[in-house]
């Protein structure tokens, strides 16, 4: 892998000078190592051809140490009349038709600010270690949802999840999350990737399952107290840590 800095924001008068780092995939084996180092899939530019991670404060959980939670079993026990079927498909065996492009490119309108228009949705489809799709649905057929997935022998990365918004009052996203969770524990994997995690409304992730660390930038934390901290002053303009005493 190759990891490089792209120069960012700049405060003279503070003497701060922010850098961007940046990983670039070379070899196929690489992906758990990557993750590891605290970077994610980078999908916003549709001119790159190779693989590029970002760093950020991104969540994981470490599934030796999950259990399910009574707020997990909650959410559960809604959608036990519902009979849930889940299916783990490998990407190259999935039906990309119609309906399927339809009801992502609608929740994403719905939920993503208009960040993933079609090309990028389609870009993503194509990326290269994108691996699996899970599909949700009820008993009767009805689509409660799918996870695009990146997986390796030790991971699993819950990347992008699209699901039925007519079941958003039963908490179908949280409940998507924690089954995903539930099965890479089942497989006997080490840890699941949630993405990152900045602001309030970042928090849920954190109320609702066990076994969480966080990258701070320099390593694995598990303080949940103090990134419940960080989340709620993401908001404000302040100092970087160092300046703040935080790092020494």
């Amino acid at each position: 892998m190759k990891i490089f800095h792209s120069e960012s924001l700049v405060d003279y008068n503070t003497y701060t000078f922010n850098y961007a780092i940046y990983c670039k995939q070379e070899n196929d084996n690489e992906l758990d190592e990557i993750y590891r180092k605290g970077f994610l899939p980078y999908s916003d530019s549709l001119q790159l051809k190779e693989a590029h991670y970002y760093l950020a404060r991104s969540l994981r959980v470490e599934l030796d140490k999950f259990v399910s939670t009574s707020e997990n079993r909650r959410v559960e026990k809604k959608f036990i009349e519902l009979n849930p079927q889940i299916r783990f498909i490998k990407k190259e065996n999935f039906n990309f038709d119609a309906p399927f492009y339809k009801f992502c490119l609608n929740y994403a309108k719905e939920r993503f600010d208009g960040h993933m228009p079609k090309d990028r949705f389609e870009y993503i489809l194509q990326w290269k270690y994108l691996s699996h799709i899970i599909e949700f649905k009820t008993e009767k057929g009805e689509l409660l949802g799918y996870v695009f997935a990146i997986k390796t022998d030790r991971i699993l990365h819950y990347w992008f999840s699209f699901y039925n918004l007519e079941f958003s009052r039963m908490g179908v996203g949280k409940w998507m999350m924690y089954k995903s969770i539930e099965l890479a524990k089942e497989w006997g994997l080490q840890e699941v990737y949630l993405g990152t995690c900045y602001g309030e409304k970042a928090m849920y992730k954190m109320r609702d399952f066990k076994g969480l660390s966080y990258f701070d930038g320099n390593i694995w934390q598990t303080d949940m107290k103090k990134l419940k901290q960080k989340c709620k002053t993401d908001a404000e303009t302040k100092p970087d840590e160092f300046k703040l005493g935080f790092i020494s």
